[in-house]
């Protein structure tokens, strides 16, 4: 059997497979293996071929592996684990001339890492950088599944594994409101004034709405929610619109000029300075190329704080909010 299976099965149909299983969706997977869904449909067809069953069953609506479906995603991962150690032993060998590096982080990640994957792609031209940017459940999807080298993340507190936790970057959470408000000219603006106004907020199990409700919590104050939107740059058009005032990272304003139609409150009990972190699995063996990294980041740190203390006075100016 295990001489057959060499001859008619590929890594590229087990990868099909396991991706599959992990999202409980042929269409997902065909979207993440970047694959037509047909093309997906027919590796399978032709895995299930050379095991000789089916590797899965129709239950409702959803898709679910067969007995031999769940036997062959453990072999999987064991499989895929093997190619992973392996992976990480030969860039070892090359030292840092070659080499990948593969990071999963927060939408908010995208700020930033890709500015500092850049200033470390000219150090090391050789290695090869994957940044994948997704929601915090799919982060720790991701880590939980040992996809990726690094994960960049915020809050700790809620996730399901022992991880090791490096800061990468501070980030401060703000209330923003259109440039032309009444209140964009006023200082140290009472909470409770605040919380009068309607609010677009991020969606459920978002870290900066949850947040920023812990801040209104504690003194028993309700927001007047207008409406909930899953991405940043929506919220600021929103914003710009009229539709309400919001509470979003500082990096969402990086890129914006001194002339933005969007403008930062001076609120009393914000900004909430909160802390992005580089993290992996407690106990986890890094590669050279995810250890040089750590090392640089940790290095560029104070730097980027630096940066942003310049550009913001005022905001890294006071005493960080609890």
């Amino acid at each position: 059997m295990p001489n057959h299976l060499i001859r008619h099965a590929t890594l590229r149909q087990l990868q099909v497979f396991e991706a599959i299983v992990r999202l409980s969706s042929f269409t997902r997977a065909a979207e993440e293996l970047f694959l037509t869904q047909p093309t997906v449909s027919m590796q399978i067809k032709k895995l299930a071929g050379a095991i000789g069953l089916p590797l899965f069953e129709h239950v409702g609506r959803n898709v679910v592996p067969t007995e031999a479906g769940h036997e062959l995603y453990d072999a999987c991962n064991r499989i895929f684990d093997a190619l992973s150690n392996l992976e990480m032993k030969i860039d070892d060998l090359k030292g840092m001339k070659r080499g990948r590096l593969r990071i999963s982080g927060i939408t908010m990640a995208k700020y930033i890492t890709p500015e500092v994957l850049g200033e470390f792609s000219r150090l090391y031209p050789g290695i090869d950088l994957s940044l994948k940017v997704t929601n915090r459940e799919r982060v720790i999807e991701r880590m939980l599944d040992n996809r990726d080298d690094l994960y960049i993340l915020g809050q700790m507190s809620d996730y399901e594994v022992d991880v090791e936790m490096h800061p990468f970057s501070p980030n401060p959470l703000v209330v923003l409101a259109p440039r032309d408000h009444p209140l964009a000219t006023r200082k140290n603006i009472p909470l409770e004034e605040i919380a009068r106004e309607p609010f677009i907020i991020r969606e459920p199990g978002s870290g900066i709405r949850d947040a920023m409700m812990r801040v209104f919590r504690a003194k028993d104050l309700r927001l007047k929610v207008r409406m909930e939107l899953g991405s940043n740059e929506a919220i600021k058009h929103a914003i710009v619109g009229g539709l309400g005032l919001s509470v979003l990272s500082l990096h969402t304003m990086t890129l914006d000029g001194e002339d933005s139609p969007v403008a930062i409150l001076d609120v009393e009990g914000f900004p909430i300075l909160r802390q992005w972190y580089i993290v992996y699995p407690k106990g986890r063996e890094l590669s050279l190329t995810a250890k040089t990294f750590l090392k640089y980041a940790a290095e560029n740190e104070p730097g980027l704080r630096d940066k942003m203390r310049k550009k913001w006075p005022r905001i890294f100016g006071v005493e960080p909010h609890q």
